[in-house]
């Protein structure tokens, strides 16, 4: 009995070494795991690894939305979609194995249906410029998306990336959005002398509420109706942790810039092909965080729809944060997003402000921020009650946030 007291306690207290080095081996696009020894079970080599982690966010929410953002078909209230939610309650596990795969698996109990799943999925690096990830995971696009999900700078993402553009026409499919988020497929991704990163991958594109296999071959384009992805970045100053701000790494001195683009082929009646580009930066320097991207969207439809017209869509955001002292940090953001296409003038406004509160000792986090959303340069009356038709022209949201 002694042993194996022993042995337990030898295999979740691993020097702090082995440690740091699998934490940044593990990163699972939830939880920041770097720099935290939390609970794990591994060997002392480091070649096998195991660690639970534990995600939940509870928000309240205040959202008034003008009369022209009001769809007045559901009689609608100006106060709507607020109260309080839980965007994310979400349980997984991360790990290494035979020094050389990495897997991960979450759950997300506060979503519904295929998106209960978050992410499933096992990487095998072959060596530092080559691994082949398999699974569902984050697509290689956008640093606001790629970012950890417990350590974004505000508590909701730029609209501009979640918003449904814009169409003239109605789709038996969802309307696009820039962002694509999470999704099953494979990748291909390296490091390169430790400034040089890709990603290069085939996914379903179907989004993250699908887990099965419903795609088939485009007649436009002849060839698999999926979505095609591809990220390079430069990281002059050594690899840029996926974080937006953190008490614990207040040190940090790394910078990125990286270029993105996606195709996402369709071959459905009602549906269309979307193409994506993206340019992101992110900056870490001591206290301060600076994050900016600017991303394009074509919107072109399947040929059995008989549209000739395509639209463009332009949309990006400028943030950043600075801890005014160890634990509490000030940030600002300013979003903007054509909706209704850049061949039609005027574009949202969208400023935020806020603060995160790190409290010591707990892996506690409390963020806030306001949220206005203005509509400038429209030329008829149409497009501007378009534009920001279903946002909010005030909103307000404050968040508790635990990690494990």
């Amino acid at each position: 009995m002694k042993q194996l007291i022993t042995t337990i306690i030898a295999l979740l207290f691993l020097p702090l070494t082995v440690l740091a080095q699998h934490e940044e081996d593990t990163e699972n696009g939830v939880v920041s795991l770097s720099g935290k020894e939390g609970f794990t079970i591994g060997t002392k080599k480091g070649d096998f690894v195991f660690k639970p982690y534990m995600l939940v966010q509870t928000s309240a929410n205040i959202s008034y939305y003008d009369d022209e953002g009001l769809d007045l078909a559901y009689n609608q209230d100006n106060i709507a979609n607020s109260g309080f939610s839980i965007p994310y309650a979400i349980l997984g596990f991360t790990g290494k194995a035979f020094n050389m795969v990495t897997f991960n698996l979450s759950i997300n109990a506060a979503s519904s249906g295929g998106g209960i799943l978050q992410q499933a999925w096992f990487d095998v690096k072959l060596k530092e410029s080559f691994a082949i990830r398999v699974g569902k995971f984050k697509t290689p696009f956008a640093h606001a998306y790629l970012t950890t999900l417990g350590e974004t700078l505000m508590p909701t993402l730029p609209v501009s990336l979640t918003a449904p553009v814009i169409l003239p026409y109605s789709l038996n499919a969802v309307t696009p959005n820039i962002g694509t988020g999470f999704d099953l497929g494979v990748e291909v991704h390296g490091l390169i002398k430790e400034k040089f990163g890709y990603e290069v991958g085939i996914f379903n594109g179907t989004g993250s509420s699908v887990n099965v296999a419903s795609k088939t071959f485009s007649d436009d384009w002849h060839i698999p109706s999926l979505l095609y992805a591809g990220r390079i970045t430069y990281m002059p100053k050594g690899v840029m942790p996926s974080n937006q701000g953190n008490p614990n790494r207040l040190k940090e001195d790394k910078i990125l810039f990286g270029l993105s683009t996606s195709l996402n082929v369709e071959s459905e009646n009602e549906s269309t092909n979307d193409y994506r580009a993206g340019a992101e930066f992110a900056m870490l320097k001591n206290r301060l965080y600076l994050g900016a991207e600017l991303y394009y969207m074509n919107v072109g439809f399947t040929k059995r729809q008989k549209i000739d017209e395509s639209y463009n869509y332009l949309g990006g955001y400028v943030q950043g944060g600075y801890f005014v002292t160890n634990r509490l940090q000030a940030t600002a953001r300013y979003d903007f997003f054509n909706r209704n296409g850049v061949d039609t003038n005027g574009f949202l406004n969208m400023p935020a402000v806020g603060f995160n509160y790190f409290f010591t000792g707990c892996n506690l986090k409390l963020q806030a921020m306001y949220q206005f959303i203005g509509r400038t340069g429209h030329d008829t009356q149409l497009d501007r009650d378009n534009d920001d038709l279903g946002l909010a022209m005030h909103s307000g949201t404050v968040l508790l946030q635990y990690t494990f």
